[in-house]
């Protein structure tokens, strides 16, 4: 997840959209990594337009 998200640095992804990518379950799993990542090795969570699926939700990038 960490890999997909410094892939597309930086650019803001969705959990929703990490998920899909990585063919994982959607929900509380891809939702607590991310917030175990924000906040360190500039890692930040933010409301913002997807950049794969385009909707305005919680998504998080790498600066």
């Amino acid at each position: 997840m960490r890999r997909l998200i410094e892939q597309l640095a930086p650019t803001p992804v969705c959990e929703a959209c990490i998920a899909e990518r990585l063919k994982l379950a959607p929900g509380k799993p891809v939702e607590r990594h991310t917030h175990e990542l924000a906040g360190i090795d500039g890692f930040e969570r933010d409301r913002d337009a997807c950049a794969l699926c385009g909707q305005t939700k919680s998504v998080i990038r790498k600066h």
